[in-house]
């Protein structure tokens, strides 16, 4: 394997790791064998479990925050806010193991990628505050956004694992209503 494609396989595979296990539960090693790497591949390649899961994070957050970005583009009010929750819903039907990593992690303190979790709020939730603090200047877009994207983020978890048969469109509306 080239760097690229071993980095890229250490990256899924702790992913998935991860976010069926948590971070603490998963080794090393159990990510070398799935990604089918040598131990040592993962310390040249990241440094240690911290600075992969630290790559794990920004590289689902640069991801989300361009296809954000991209959905609201040219949008404003309540279409923007329709856009984002629909890629939002989106983005954790094709990468659900990053969504339930988000959703495990966001809020654990004291840990040493918080800066990277930070990056998060700051980018992808910031994407959300931008269009609620234009719509809806009376609103503290602050924790208006981390609502409807937590709400969201859960709402897609919950359809996945729970209710797989329903449409995204149904839950994307589902989530609208919540919010309006």
């Amino acid at each position: 394997m080239r760097s690229t494609d071993t980095r890229e396989h250490i990256v899924e595979a702790a992913l998935a790791l991860v976010a069926e296990r948590g971070f603490s539960a998963t080794s090393v090693d159990e990510i070398a064998a799935a990604a089918h790497v040598a131990k040592g591949s993962v310390f040249y390649n990241f440094g240690s479990k911290t600075g992969l899961f630290e790559a794990i994070i920004s590289e689902g957050v640069s991801r989300l925050t361009v296809a954000l970005r991209a959905a609201a583009d040219g949008l404003h009010g309540r279409a923007a806010l329709e856009a984002l929750v629909a890629e939002l819903l989106r983005q954790v039907q094709q990468h659900p193991d990053f969504a339930k990593v988000m959703v495990a992690e966001a809020f654990r303190t004291g840990r040493s990628w918080q800066d990277s979790i930070r990056q998060l709020r700051d980018e992808s939730i910031g994407t959300f505050a931008a269009v609620v603090a234009e719509a809806w200047p009376d609103r503290d877009p602050s924790i208006t956004a981390a609502t409807v994207f937590g709400g969201t983020l859960l709402a897609g978890l919950e359809w996945l694992a729970f209710q797989p048969e329903r449409s995204p469109d149904d839950v994307c509306r589902a989530v609208l209503d919540a919010v309006h």
